[in-house]
């Protein structure tokens, strides 16, 4: 499997200050990558571009602020030429129990979880569309199937963009087949958002940096967890057929 390097364009990373984001935007930098790295506090940037050198460009934005996103993407592409890689992380996790949320509170997490992707995503197309050329990789969770105490509005914006990387398959899949969209769970990480005794960010990042860079248009649609694919569920007649033609489907490995 061929895989994107640095001749190939730029990478964008959303949630870049801290955490996933940051040890992300570290491994890819360390592959050779400009990367841009967005995220909403100026001082955890600022971390993150003292530890990565001139290689990590770091960008103040709400990705739920679709014009801003918009424009950060333009000033990025016209400065830094093509955009190879975009890894939707950001994200807000605000425990707050099913009473103790407004709508207000409620549409703001869908407008970063959810919005954010979109926002980014179809800013990113703007550039990859017109080449044919780009990998758009969203970390997903399981909250959707699985909710945890006080996370519905992260439970359902999570899920949510699920449904939106499948949406995106099925517009672009067939006419763009150089630009594969795909979900990427990265396990109960140790952070901020995640568990005490979680995952180091920095043990997922070299599964999620290797993903991303993957060059290969079976990966459109594909899901990964942490460091395996995820196989679709085979209904009875797809089963029956890959028994009478003797295959035998094998999750591919990072």
């Amino acid at each position: 499997m061929s895989q994107i390097s640095p001749n190939d364009g730029f990478v964008f990373i959303t949630g870049a200050g801290s955490g996933l984001g940051r040890a992300l935007s570290a491994e890819l930098v360390k592959a050779g990558f400009t990367v841009v790295g967005a995220g909403r506090r100026h001082s955890a940037l600022a971390e993150t571009a003292a530890m990565l050198g001139d290689k990590f460009q770091p960008v103040v934005l709400d990705v739920s602020d679709a014009r801003a996103t918009q424009h950060v993407f333009a000033e990025r592409i016209k400065a830094n030429g093509p955009l190879a890689i975009l890894i939707n992380n950001a994200a807000v996790y605000p425990h707050r129990d099913i009473l103790d949320e407004t709508p207000d509170s409620f549409a703001k997490t869908i407008q970063i979880n959810l919005g954010g992707v979109f926002n980014c995503s179809h800013a990113a197309l703007q550039d990859m569309a017109p080449r044919g050329f780009g990998r758009i990789l969203n970390v997903a969770s399981m909250a959707d199937i699985d909710p945890l105490p006080c996370s519905a509005a992260y439970s359902v914006s999570k899920g949510a963009v699920t449904i939106l990387t499948r949406a995106m398959v099925a517009d672009l899949g067939d006419r763009f087949p150089g630009i594969a969209i795909g979900d990427w769970l990265p396990g109960m990480l140790q952070t901020s958002m995640g568990i005490p005794n979680g995952l180091q960010p920095e043990k997922a990042a070299k599964w999620g940096a290797k993903l991303a860079r993957m060059n290969d248009p079976s990966l459109n649609g594909a899901v990964f967890e942490m460091g395996a694919e995820i196989l679709p569920v085979r209904g009875l007649r797809g089963k029956i057929k890959d028994f009478l033609l003797m295959r035998k489907r094998k999750p591919r490995q990072i």
